[in-house]
């Protein structure tokens, strides 16, 4: 026997011996301890009961079937004890449970403290609050279609935003014992696209739609489109948003600075190609309608509701300086204001607030100061009460105007009989020209006949004039970002380079008023075959300002847009420019209603660029600028008119004393 055979041998022998000592008891521990499990049972419970008997708050989350046996996920909040209560509806593609659980709290205040969510007027109210995903999102059933059309060609299915409204009231009022049988329905942006869609065939529950910043009319002057020229920065959202369920696939960049983000990539198409995009489907789209033809306007809500019988007190709200979708509230309130004959259904409130803010702490924005905050007033004075008088059992009638106007540069609220109207009496608007003159000044008389015809600039698609400062940030809410700010940034260094034309007043001596949309008239020509044509109407503030030294000389754009050459003729066919021709670029800038003071100067800027906000026009015409070749990008001699009979002007809706 080998060593380490005899060392093993005496090992195993030791081992039975000590087996044999033990007590029998003992031997069957050993045993059984040998047989046991590995693993420790969870401590987690296979199903939570949360214990809430200290919330303020019953939450509910439910699958309300549709039409087509899809169930959309939908939560509730109703107040404990709630009797008779109204219901606020907001139905959403941001996730129904993220906008209903913005703090971990027993108290319904907090956990609804963010966006999309009046949380005074709901929680004062006593409001059964309901927040819903759309058919496609986060944890609702269905496809998601990117503001879904109607039934129709545009949809062949036999459901859309309207027809799920009204399954999701139906189901509410039948199954909400709590409730009085009274719905509102309420949201910002994308959510208050959905109000819109609400009116379409209204459920008879619904009292009152409050569209807030809505989307409608993507291509005009929304999310997508600005008279053709495409928002290039918002190819993140689009990626984003539809690439998952759960909006998880998040888009990536390789550069801190948009500008160089977007110019590395060079077309916006070639941009969204190296990300993959055309896997999602609504990129797809805007890739094959670059032009407004029907795609466009057959869901274009003002054109649509224009069509409709009006049945639902609305009010429309709109943000002065609403840097995503300026153009729907007040195109929506021209539609459907005609049909208001007893002046009693129609309703529109317009702050001095970026996109949202009526929600928010509203006494600033940006370097501007407003004496008071301004949403809390629109939230507490308006809001609350024209919700009460239509979904509270007894309530009192709104002392709530048909228009209510934040006036800028003054900085009061104004009660007014309809828009645009200057003053509640005493006073006509009229349509004004604030002519382009010799020497880049800017002037109520019309030019003369031996004043200089022109002047040019050069517009280089290489260095493409950056809508903001530098670096540009990517479009972002939250700490850090300042992307809702961007239409109250001070102009001076766009002012300052040679291939802007900035024309500029006499300091004023009297206030110069203005309420409506300014209608820009500018007589240009190219060089090229294609070119944008940015026009910023400015207030120029005094040198010093005194208590706010930071205003001195700011130049604050009060209404502001591009248009692209291309559709100069007809919107929906494209056509190229005629070189060095002179030609009429007419269109209309967003709504104003802004006093330039005594002491202030106006400004008109005049640039054919607007980077990356929007997609560089490579001035020279191709089919499709979203695949523009680097070669198609070339510089052009941009000459604005301002001569006898070429005169271009800013058309103003100046308010003038009776």
């Amino acid at each position: 026997m080998t060593p380490a055979l005899l060392r093993r041998t005496r090992l195993l022998l030791n081992t039975a011996v000590v087996a044999l000592l033990l007590p029998a008891n003992a031997r069957a521990q050993t045993a059984s301890q040998q047989s046991a499990p590995t693993t420790l049972p969870s401590e987690t419970p296979a199903h939570l009961k949360v214990a809430t008997a200290t919330w303020d708050y019953e939450r509910r989350e439910v699958m309300i079937p549709m039409r087509d046996g899809v169930r959309l996920h939908t939560v509730i909040l109703v107040p404990k004890g709630a009797k008779n209560a109204p219901i606020l509806l907001t139905r959403t593609p941001y996730s129904a449970s993220e906008l209903t659980s913005h703090a971990a709290s027993s108290h319904l205040g907090p956990i609804l403290w963010g966006y999309d969510n009046a949380t005074e007027v709901i929680v004062a109210g006593g409001y059964i609050r309901v927040v819903e995903d759309v058919r496609g999102k986060y944890d609702s059933e269905g496809d998601y279609v990117m503001n879904r059309p109607l039934h129709g060609a545009l949809n062949p299915t036999p459901v859309d935003h309207s027809t799920d409204t009204y399954d999701t009231i139906d189901w509410l009022v039948k199954n909400l014992p709590e409730s009085n049988g009274k719905v509102g329905i309420l949201g910002i942006s994308y959510d208050g696209f959905l109000p819109l869609m609400a009116l379409v065939d209204p459920h008879p529950a619904l009292k009152v739609s409050v569209p807030m910043n809505p989307m409608v009319d993507g291509w005009m002057g929304d999310d997508w489109f600005h008279n053709g020229a495409f928002r290039e920065q918002n190819l993140p959202y689009i990626y984003e948003q539809e690439a998952t369920r759960d909006n998880k696939a998040k888009w990536w960049v390789s550069h801190f600075d948009d500008y160089d983000e977007y110019m590395r990539a060079g077309s916006a198409g070639e941009l969204g190609h190296e990300h993959g995009l055309e896997q999602v489907g609504f990129w797809r789209k805007i890739l094959e309608h670059p032009s407004y033809d029907a795609f466009w306007q057959e869901q274009a809500m003002d054109k649509i509701l224009a069509a409709r019988p009006l049945k639902v007190p609305t009010m429309l709200v709109h943000s002065l300086w609403d840097q995503e979708d300026i153009y729907g509230a007040v195109a929506v309130y021209k539609a459907i204001k005609p049909k208001d004959t007893n002046n009693d259904k129609v309703f529109l409130v317009m702050g001095p607030w970026h996109h949202g803010q009526e929600i928010e702490d509203a006494s600033s924005l940006g370097a501007l100061k407003f004496s008071s905050d301004t949403g809390l007033y629109f939230r507490k004075e308006i809001l609350a009460p024209f919700l009460a008088q239509y979904l509270k059992d007894g309530a009192r009638k709104a002392d709530v105007a048909p228009v209510t106007a934040f006036e800028t540069g003054t900085n009061q609220w104004r009660r007014l009989t309809a828009w645009p109207a200057g003053c509640t009496t005493g006073c006509t608007i009229h349509a004004t020209p604030l002519y382009l003159s010799a020497g880049l000044r800017l002037s109520f008389a019309a030019p003369k006949t031996n004043d200089p015809s022109f002047d040019e600039y050069v517009s280089d698609p290489a260095k493409p004039v950056p809508y903001r400062a530098r670096p540009v940030q990517p479009v972002g809410y939250g700490d850090g970002f300042t992307w809702s700010e961007w239409l109250v940034d001070d102009q001076r260094e766009a002012s300052g380079r040679p291939d802007v034309l900035a024309f500029i007043s006499d300091e004023l001596r009297e206030p110069v008023k203005i309420s409506g949309q300014p209608v820009a008239n500018v007589i240009a020509s190219t060089s090229g075959t294609d070119s944008d044509w940015v026009v910023k109407l400015i207030d120029v503030y005094p040198d010093e300002v005194a208590g706010q030294k930071e205003m001195g000389g700011y130049q604050l754009m009060v209404s502001t847009d591009i248009f692209r050459g291309r559709y100069r003729e007809s919107l929906e066919t494209p056509k190229a420019i005629i070189p060095d021709k002179p030609l009429l670029y007419r269109f209309q800038l967003p709504t104003a209603n802004h006093v330039f003071l005594p002491g202030h100067r106006i400004m008109v800027q005049i640039q054919s660029s607007w980077f990356p906000l929007y997609d560089r026009n490579p001035q020279t015409f191709v089919p499709s600028i979203f695949w523009a070749k680097p070669g198609d990008y070339r510089k052009a001699t941009q000459r604005i008119y301002h001569g006898a009979g070429q005169a271009s002007f800013v058309e103003l809706p100046l308010v003038a004393a009776q």
